[in-house]
């Protein structure tokens, strides 16, 4: 395998790898398995549910016509192995207990590579996850967000080179792909001050997941916005501070971020509107250039022109993440605007960038940058 960044020149790699995915039967599962179908090197291997096994997967993914007539098998070690990658489309708690099986039955060669789609494996302070989930730390991994940013990078090649031959990857959380992707490149070049982060988002509904919640049917749902987790309670706060944490330059202020999400009536989308302070002396020139300097080259990142502003529309079904950036010069504050796909961006097209990188193939391969209009 040859392992490839940005500035590596394009090599054909043709090799067939076997894909499982565990909690295929829900919405981040379901869109990995759109994105793997469409892989020209994956051949998708176990489908696995929990209160779905036996059950088609046309019943539950009537879109997805190629395999509607597989069946769901039971979410266990014994099935999920004998593949190359297993993805794990888990509820947060239960993807640490199935991928410790996976250690433990696997042995060697047999273990595959294993990316987690929930939370389990994101943090890397334990005590952040038992502040924010409750419950034991299950270890941190090599976490999947090929474009993020390390303190005295202007590009993301640091965090290429920790998902390349990665064995276990974490992929990130939706918000929180959104808030980084908008704002890290003002904390990384010092134009922001990072300790006053505000960030609000309108989410679309299939962030939530297939629970049946009242508040998440049609007749809730429909005409209205409906803010949730407010007050700093979100799981997603320690994973954004996180980030920007590591992407902050060497003596920075702490970072501190207050962030509320707000559901809209739409099925899929997050946009975030990140403000910070504008660092003293820092001219609007300089703002821009470290968003150009920042996302110049990159695939799925993209600044848009001035003055075109990012629409959740644009990116639906698509692995883009479309960002703008401006100055409040009466507030004194930078304002970022990124929008992504929750479920492509935001889940599964992360999932495979991290996959395809950590095994050596093209890093867009079986991915898009075209949305789906109107």
């Amino acid at each position: 395998m040859v392992a490839l960044s940005r500035t590596t020149p394009c090599i054909v790699i043709h090799m067939t790898v076997s894909v499982a995915i565990a909690g295929a039967s829900g919405y981040a599962g379901g869109e990995t398995l759109r994105l793997l179908l469409a892989h020209p090197e994956v051949e998708v291997g176990a489908l696995t549910a929990h209160s779905n096994a036996g059950e088609l997967v046309g019943r539950h993914h009537p879109h997805l016509r190629s395999v509607a007539d597989r069946t769901f098998v039971a979410t266990t070690a014994e099935n999920l192995l004998g593949h190359d990658v297993v993805v794990l489309g888990l509820p947060h708690g239960a993807s640490g207990t199935i991928a410790a099986e996976l250690e433990a039955v696997g042995t060697g060669s047999a273990t595959p590579l294993i990316l987690d789609l929930g939370a389990d494996h994101r943090l890397t302070d334990a005590t952040d996850w038992a502040a924010f989930y409750g419950s034991e730390h299950a270890g941190s991994w090599p976490y999947g967000m090929p474009e993020l940013l390390h303190s005295g990078e202007s590009v993301a090649s640091a965090q290429r080179g920790v998902l390349n031959d990665a064995r276990r990857i974490a992929v990130p959380g939706c918000n929180v792909t959104a808030v980084t992707l908008g704002i890290q490149p003002g904390v990384a070049a010092g134009v922001v001050d990072p300790s006053d982060v505000v960030a609000v988002l309108s989410v679309g509904y299939s962030g939530a997941g297939k629970a049946m919640k009242p508040h998440l049917t049609a007749a809730e749902g429909i005409g209205s916005a409906a803010p949730y987790a407010v007050g700093g309670t979100h799981r997603h706060v320690p994973e954004i501070e996180q980030n920007l944490r590591l992407a902050a330059p060497s003596g920075a202020v702490p970072v501190r971020l207050s962030f509320t999400p707000v559901l809209v009536p739409m099925s899929r989308g997050i946009l975030a509107t990140t403000t910070a302070p504008l660092t003293p002396g820092v001219t609007p020139a300089q703002v821009r250039l470290a968003w150009e300097e920042a996302y110049a080259g990159e695939q799925f990142v993209q600044l848009l022109p001035e003055g075109q502003w990012p629409t959740t529309a644009a990116t639906v079904g698509a692995n883009t993440a479309l960002v703008q950036v401006a100055i409040d010069q009466r507030a004194g504050r930078v304002v970022t605007i990124c929008a992504i796909d929750n479920l492509v961006k935001g889940t599964a097209g992360a999932a495979v960038q991290s996959m395809n990188l950590a095994l050596g193939l093209p890093e867009g391969l079986g991915l898009t940058t075209e949305g789906v209009a109107p």
